[in-house]
């Protein structure tokens, strides 16, 4: 077929599935084209809710979401071609089915009509603007996720998952020092039974609260709040450890070396405490990464650090390395902290990796340095030799006390 032939069939082509995002206003808050799609489908999905907001409108078949909910989609795939709309909650393509429904799906197969989403609605209630707010859902997640959020003078709307998560979530911020924030619970947004209701985190005692409700949290916090900032190189108290942990400015000088990117995967090799994978995932909520650690106990201490940070998706590999290492998703970059001079594990890192993966060892000891020196001199890199000093009392005054010098190889691989 000529390519003028071809051009003209793929927009003649109908796009057999609709996606149509409704609020709780139901058919009075769709437009004519939405309403008119609703009912030439000949197969409806959506969650219960949605349906018999709809209901009115619906002549074909009626599908509701299976349970537990099939992310692959499979029922709606099997209907390609046929006159297929799903419902979705406000805007489909914000934390919504539509993003779920674009990984099976051509973009060129779909209609998609959008509603605001439960985030612009709050916003337009509370007159804040949107750009500004820090947004975050947590509907079906941990409420660990809203801990690095939580910073002074800063406002936050949360989706949650049912009417017990604001409570759930006013304790947690009480416990962390923020317990004078101002907690604004708008509920059914866009129906007939639209309420919003305030509290002090530290005196929440709002009951009955709508499933279908956003949390609007105006931060404020105590001298002792526990507060994560932004910049690589958290206090070592923050995190639980048994003395096996970078430390802070050695972890800040790694962090930089590792160079982390949007949506990459590290490897935290001998993680101990887990801080350079935790730290690595605070970069960007797009990043993931798998701590291996041999231990047992720091195994445990790893998941424990990683939900107080709030980056709860850590990955936890209990197992020494390389063997540790045999089937896990190709990284971005690697991360030996420890165990780095057993057998193979050196060697494992560096065939793990992929053209231009990058790979980056602090040593300590003498057998690790040396180990160290000769890859560099195998394969290049950089070396950098870090040594630290911190001012501490000898009898009535203070005297430099020198950390253990830090030995650091950073390569990529070509």
């Amino acid at each position: 077929m000529p390519a003028e032939a071809q051009s003209r069939a793929a927009v003649l082509t109908p796009k057999w599935l609709t996606i149509v995002g409704i609020g709780e206003d139901g058919v009075a808050g769709l437009g004519d084209e939405a309403k008119r799609l609703i009912a030439e489908a000949e197969f409806v999905f959506g969650g219960k809710r949605h349906l018999a907001l709809v209901a009115s409108l619906v002549k074909g078949e009626a599908r509701a979401w299976p349970a537990p909910f099939d992310a692959e989609m499979r029922d709606v795939l099997a209907l390609a071609g046929r006159r297929v709309c799903v419902l979705a909650s406000g805007n489909p393509f914000f934390h919504g089915v539509g993003v779920t429904l674009a990984r099976k799906v051509a973009v060129e197969d779909m209609r998609v009509i959008p509603a605001p989403s439960a985030f612009s609605l709050a916003a337009s209630r509370l007159g804040w603007a949107l750009q500004d707010v820090e947004t975050v859902s947590l509907h079906g997640c941990p409420l660990d996720l809203i801990r690095p959020l939580l910073h002074p003078a800063i406002r936050i709307l949360a989706l949650t998952s049912d009417g017990d998560a604001p409570g759930a979530i006013a304790r947690l911020m009480t416990e962390l020092g923020f317990g004078a924030s101002r907690l604004t619970v708008l509920e059914a947004q866009g129906g007939p039974n639209e309420g919003l209701r305030t509290a002090r985190a530290d005196a929440f005692d709002l009951e009955k609260i709508n499933p279908l409700n956003v949390l609007a949290i105006e931060v404020d916090s105590t001298p002792q709040a526990r507060i994560l900032p932004l910049t690589a190189g958290l206090a070592d108290h923050l995190f639980e450890h048994d003395g096996q942990i970078t430390k802070r400015e050695i972890r800040a000088i790694t962090l930089s070396a590792l160079a982390p990117r949007r949506g990459e995967l590290l490897w935290d090799i001998g993680a101990g405490s887990g801080s350079i994978g935790i730290e690595w995932m605070l970069a960007h909520p797009s990043m993931r990464a798998i701590a291996v650690e041999a231990d047992p106990a720091r195994a445990a201490r790893i998941r424990r650090n990683a939900a107080a940070c709030g980056v709860p998706g850590l990955a936890v590999v209990k197992g020494a390395a390389p063997q540790a290492l045999a089937g896990l998703e190709t990284p971005a970059a690697i991360f030996i902290g420890g165990g780095g001079s057993d057998a193979g594990v050196l060697d494992g890192a560096i065939d793990a990796l992929s053209a231009g993966g990058r790979l980056v060892a602090n040593a300590v000891t003498l057998e690790m340095e040396a180990l160290l020196l000769s890859r560099h001199a195998a394969l290049g890199g950089e070396l950098t030799r870090i040594a630290m000093s911190r001012a501490s009392p000898v009898g009535s005054m203070q005297a430099w006390r020198p950390a253990m010098p830090v030995t650091q190889w950073s390569w990529i691989k070509p």
